[in-house]
């Protein structure tokens, strides 16, 4: 398939534009794509070709797509649906000789990420976007009050400025956007490092007979460094397999270590590599505000993702749609101030982002627990109560099921003790999330009150601070 030549590469002479959107990704696409839709004048600046854009390492499992926002209708990206049988998670625990049966809840599919991202480059072409590819932004243009007011860029060479009302950060996780850019005057989240981040790498592989698992996305504990590892079917032969650690551990040798287990397992005997890649993904909780006067970022950026499964898509495709609808309210006002922009951050906080937050406690765990005794309570916990909390963000057990687990947990009762206390702290996480404050003047209160909660979480898992 070949994306359409009017709006990607026609020769313009704009140098200002309603908004600038950079990277073509989900985030920026549904971001851009609503703009436009509403008749605004709007640019995506994308790095890579436009052979190669929409080409990113995923895991390729997408989840909710039914309920995606309007932007780009579900029926554009249907096609690059390759496995909608999927239905379960499969979490395999070599320690305990044990596979854990995890319902997912939602639509689920296994995907092409390429034609993806192509056919999300398509959508937001037909609303209207232009797309400049090969377009590298190297500073971020603030006036005297710190109002963001465009980018300069290499556009194939050629130095370019892209003057804008607004500018949208869709440039991915770590965001050298966000290095650019002097938040002084704003609550725009500036306590994120790279140790807050897991690095990943994937391969697409080949195989001649079909899995037996190829309803299931199959998850398993690597043996260091708190790692996973994946194996996600997009179809029965072929499979995306990965792995990645959080960035505060000791490193992996991704490459090594995926192609140990894959050599463990028979059915991937022969096995042929069509494509890998690596990448960076946050596994945080989402930034505690993502608006600057003129300045909005969104998926990756923000950390919009769930920081225990990596799922990203659905959040990035929710945050472009609610920044764009903001923006829009904003320029319609002529106000694109802080103020102005932060429902963005409500809407994303009240959607998905506190239950993120919430999630983000058992990564912190994990990375002061035992991790065979981890795995071991995990083997002995109903698959259904941890595909509640993995997507939830809480699960709630009966007292049946309580005695149950604490039989089967018989000698790890102290982790177990542990696990119950964390729970209680990503719970009140989550509840402290849903009285996010209405506008910033109210910020500070909000994050000082947070902040103490997560200090309650640090001495609840002995863990060192994240953030």
């Amino acid at each position: 398939m070949s994306t359409t030549d009017q709006s990607t590469e026609a020769p313009t002479t704009r140098t200002t534009w309603d908004v600038v959107v950079v990277g073509a990704g989900t985030a920026g696409c549904y971001a851009s794509a609503t703009i436009a839709n509403a008749g605004y004048d709007v640019v995506v600046l994308e790095r890579k070709s436009e052979q190669k854009a929409g080409h990113i390492a995923c895991g390729d499992a997408l989840k909710g797509a039914d309920g995606f926002p309007e932007a780009i209708p579900r029926s554009k990206i249907q096609p690059a649906f390759t496995n909608t049988d999927v239905d379960h998670g499969r979490f395999e625990i070599p320690q305990e000789d044990a596979v854990l049966e995890i319902p997912i809840p939602g639509e689920l599919a296994v995907i092409d990420r390429l034609e993806y991202g192509k056919l999300l480059i398509e959508g937001t072409l037909e609303a209207g976007t232009e797309i400049h590819y090969d377009t590298v932004v190297t500073d971020v243009v603030q006036d005297n009050d710190g109002r963001v007011t465009g980018v300069d860029a290499i556009r194939k060479g050629d130095p370019k400025r892209y003057d804008a009302t607004v500018v949208v950060d869709g440039a991915g996780s770590l965001s050298v956007l966000q290095d650019m850019v002097d938040f002084e005057e704003s609550t725009f989240d500036t306590n994120v490092t790279y140790s807050q981040f897991s690095s990943a790498y994937r391969e697409v592989v080949h195989v001649d007979e079909p899995v037996e698992w190829d309803d299931a996305l199959v998850f398993k504990p690597t043996e260091r460094s708190a790692g996973y590892l994946w194996y996600f079917p997009r179809t029965s032969t072929e499979i995306n397999v990965g792995l990645g650690f959080q960035m505060c551990e000791e490193p992996m040798k991704l490459i090594e270590d995926l192609r140990r287990d894959l050599e463990n397992r028979p059915e991937f005997e022969g096995a042929e590599v069509a494509d890998k890649l690596g990448a960076a993904l946050p596994t945080k909780r989402p930034h505690d505000s993502a608006v600057h006067p003129g300045f909005v970022a969104v998926g990756d950026a923000a950390g919009h993702v769930n920081p225990t499964t990596g799922g990203g898509m659905a959040g990035a495709a929710y945050a472009g749609a609610y920044a764009g609808e903001q923006i829009i309210e904003a320029i319609e006002a002529d106000d694109v101030s802080e103020d102005a922009l932060w429902r963005y951050n409500e809407r994303v906080m009240d959607h998905y982002g506190g239950r993120f937050a919430a999630l983000d406690v058992y990564n912190i765990l994990v990375t002061a627990a035992d991790l065979d005794e981890l795995t071991a309570l995990i083997a002995a916990m109903p698959g259904d109560k941890l595909s509640e909390a993995l997507y939830s963000g809480k699960a709630n057990i009966g007292w049946k099921l309580k005695l149950e687990t604490l039989l089967k947990s018989r000698g790890h009762w102290d982790t177990l003790w542990t696990l119950y206390q964390t729970k209680q702290r990503a719970e009140e996480i989550l509840a402290h999330y849903e009285a996010y404050p209405s506008s910033p003047n109210d910020f500070t209160a909000w994050q000082d009150r947070r902040d103490e909660l997560m200090e309650a979480v640090y001495e609840t898992t002995g863990a060192d601070p994240k953030y």
